[in-house]
């Protein structure tokens, strides 16, 4: 006898396979990455996506389809990463209203939910371009309706159809996007999203069996203990008012309104400190500090369910972490980097303050050095999270805060945090490379709104141009250019600009091609791998060829970008 639905506990383990099966594809995935970069990271990005939401289904014993569908929902919102990553939340969040009020998910059902997923993600991407995991998770949802209209009942058939369709049209990607052709791969996200459908699958034929995955992770250190507040003295003399760091998840039993949101937030201030209450839809996350955890967590259960409770005795910690506090762990905040899991805002209060991704500790300095408050590591070889942004946002004490993204792959993920604090004007500037976001903080003006600098801000990006040297990972051909693997390729904001075995001819091919008449400034970031004797000497060769230029050189440490050069 065929199935005709699927109710929650085995949408569970389908989704839960699905993501083992991605996490077991992730690095063949990243290789599909047309630029044969050693960072290609969509499968990295996917997998820390789906994984997030993959935690926290597997610890519901036997749930219902509204509590799986907020934590998938939830879940991955918070573990975007990326674009790819960010695409995939968002398919997760449209199917998952589309099945939360029902029991069982019909044929129909499914259809309703693909489409509704296929929507939600659609309006997340800005500029949504065919031939990409959006066209992949389109042509499979296309295939729900037709069978659904044509009266299919048996799910196994329907489910297998679906994705075999997805697969035909992932085999049809390099014929829409040219770049894909001529690197002989199909799109790497929408490969991704085919792995998960056909993990799902298995589960549900009785193919593999999710029950007995593990989707527990190492122990985060806490945030005390990786954080050091000034010196050992200072803290030796820290008084700690409220004794217990509380965090929880609400998940809601009916919509949380404003007056209900401040009515909650003013019983959290009347007992504690350092609050911070995030809304989304239908989960709150709180954090409070407190004297009387109980207080808090009474109050809660008025709105609904509780779960990922966390208590710890700040005292406690606080005398270990003046035994156990490392030098790198000193380091890392004196050079003003983000800890994770850590969201109170630190510091006095302002009206402005700044957030900027980058990797390297010169890079680092450059941007504090302009007046930017807090560092999320990361960039092109370590995409962060939407919650690793909401966190840093959180921490800066200011009621306007600028994110520099500083990358393509990590807009969406800024502007997903963005919409998930309530507290704090956010404004996106959509910097793709760091010397974008270094111009942006230099325009950035004091006496003028944040609407008009953003806008100000976001035209003045718009005329620096970025190339970035690194080496390549494979054998391929794009924009007609021949890379053997182990080459240098000068990589330019629109393609390849140049390629060849020496670093320092690739880094000035790459400048010569991305010059133009009206260029009068030339920056040169040079990496870890560098020394700054070979970055005098390119600097040397590219003022003799550009005497009309200002030439800058700036010690960057950035890895797996020899160089990073712009022109404006």
């Amino acid at each position: 006898m065929s199935l005709q639905t699927i109710d929650a506990g085995c949408l569970a383990k389908m989704f839960l396979a699905g993501a083992k099966r991605l996490e077991s594809k992730k690095e063949w995935i990243n290789e599909l990455n047309v630029f044969p970069v050693p960072d290609g990271d969509t499968g990295t990005n996917m997998t820390l996506t789906i994984m997030s939401a993959a935690k926290d289904v597997a610890t519901m014993a036997e749930p219902d389809m509204t509590a799986l569908s907020k934590a998938i929902s939830s879940g991955s919102l918070r573990g975007a990463r990326g674009n790819s990553g960010v695409i995939l939340s968002q398919l997760f969040r449209g199917f998952t209203k589309g099945i939360r009020d029902y029991d069982v998910i019909t044929i129909p059902v499914m259809a309703a939910a693909s489409e509704k997923a296929v929507e939600t993600a659609y309006k997340a991407v800005m500029k949504p371009k065919e031939g990409t995991i959006l066209t992949v998770a389109k042509g499979a949802s296309m295939k729900a309706r037709e069978l659904a209209d044509a009266g299919e009942e048996d799910m196994e058939k329907f489910l297998k159809e679906i994705i075999d369709h997805a697969e035909y049209v992932l085999s049809q990607t390099p014929e829409m996007l040219p770049v894909l052709k001529q690197a002989g791969v199909v799109d790497s996200g929408g490969q991704g999203l085919v792995e998960v459908l056909r993990g799902a699958f298995d589960a549900f034929t009785g193919k593999v069996s999710a029950d007995s995955y593990d989707f527990s992770e190492p122990a985060k250190p806490a945030a005390s203990e990786i954080s050091a507040k000034g010196s050992l003295e200072a803290q030796a003399g820290m008084e700690i008012k409220f004794g217990y760091c509380t965090e929880f998840i609400i998940m809601l039993n009916k919509t949380f309104n404003i007056k209900q949101e401040m009515d909650f937030k003013a019983y959290l201030e009347s007992i504690g400190d350092s609050i911070v209450v995030v809304a989304d839809d239908d989960v709150v996350k709180v954090h409070v500090h407190t004297n009387d955890p109980g207080l808090a967590i009474q109050k809660a259960l008025k709105y609904g369910a509780l779960s990922n409770m966390k208590i710890d005795n700040m005292r406690l910690e606080h005398q270990e972490k003046l035994f156990k506090l490392s030098e790198k762990e000193k380091e890392q905040e004196a050079a003003g980097e983000t800890p994770a899991g850590e969201t109170e805002a630190v510091g006095e209060h302002k009206e402005v303050g700044f957030i900027a991704v980058s990797a390297g500790d010169g890079l680092a300095e450059i941007f504090r050095g302009l007046g930017v408050d807090s560092i999320i590591e990361g960039g092109q070889t370590m995409n962060p999270s939407t919650e690793d942004v909401v966190n840093a946002i959180k921490k800066v004490n200011a009621d306007t805060v600028y994110v520099l993204p500083n990358n393509k792959n990590i807009i969406l993920a800024a502007n997903q945090a963005k919409y998930l604090v309530e507290d704090k004007n956010v404004v996106v500037v959509p910097t793709k490379t760091i010397p974008q976001g270094i111009t942006a903080v230099i325009n950035y003006v004091p006496d003028m709104g944040a609407e008009e600098n953003e806008a100000s801000m976001t035209e003045e990006i718009s005329h620096v141009r970025t190339g970035e040297v690194t080496y390549a990972v494979r054998d391929t051909v794009i924009d007609d250019k021949q890379i053997r693997q182990g080459d240098y390729m000068g990589i330019g904001d629109d393609g390849i600009l140049a390629v060849g075995s020496d670093i320092s001819d690739v880094a000035y091919d790459m400048t010569a091609a991305m010059m133009s008449e009206d260029c009068e400034l030339i920056s040169i970031y040079y990496g870890a791998d560098i020394t700054e004797e070979d970055a005098e000497k390119l600097r040397a060769r590219v003022e003799e060829r550009y005497p009309s230029c200002d030439i800058e050189l700036q010690y960057g440490g950035q890895p797996i970008y020899y160089y990073i050069i712009s022109a404006e």
